[in-house]
């Protein structure tokens, strides 16, 4: 019984399948001529406000092309600035800074790694190097 209870009293929103149920359900009936009238005004109110407002942007937007002509301010320009603040606020990010950071640690480990790899490779052909050298003129030694 208190589970009953407990699922009247619900404060989750409402699921999918509970919006289908309510979107299905008819309450015109519920309402009464008078309510249906008013509601249908008020439908037709904020319609005209909804195209009122869509009006008012359109020549808002219309103005501000005006005077972005007369600055001289184009859409490429535009572009341009609104790519290099997103790009400097990438880079000022915290995320951004530690992985610059940890990435040119890493190029400068890789740096050291592959010049003390040449050395090496260095070392290892003047040991060679030396050692066919001496091997060849070992044998001219022992002729003498």
């Amino acid at each position: 019984m208190e589970a009953q209870a407990q699922g009247l009293l619900e404060t989750e929103p409402l699921q999918g399948r509970d919006e289908d149920a309510v979107a299905s359900a008819d309450f015109s009936t519920m309402l009464s001529e008078e309510e249906k009238e008013e509601l249908k005004a008020e439908l037709v109110q904020l319609e005209d406000e909804i195209t009122t407002l869509r009006q008012v942007l359109s020549a808002k937007e219309r103005h501000l092309v005006e005077i972005k002509q007369k600055l001289g301010m184009n859409l490429m320009n535009e572009l341009k600035q609104n790519f290099s603040k997103s790009w400097h606020d990438m880079q000022t990010t915290p995320a951004y800074k530690k992985t610059h950071e940890t990435l040119s640690h890493a190029g400068q480990k890789a740096t050291a790694a592959f010049s003390n790899v040449g050395t090496a490779i260095s070392k290892k052909f003047g040991d060679m190097s030396y050692s066919i050298r001496h091997s060849i003129s070992m044998p001219a030694m022992r002729r003498r």
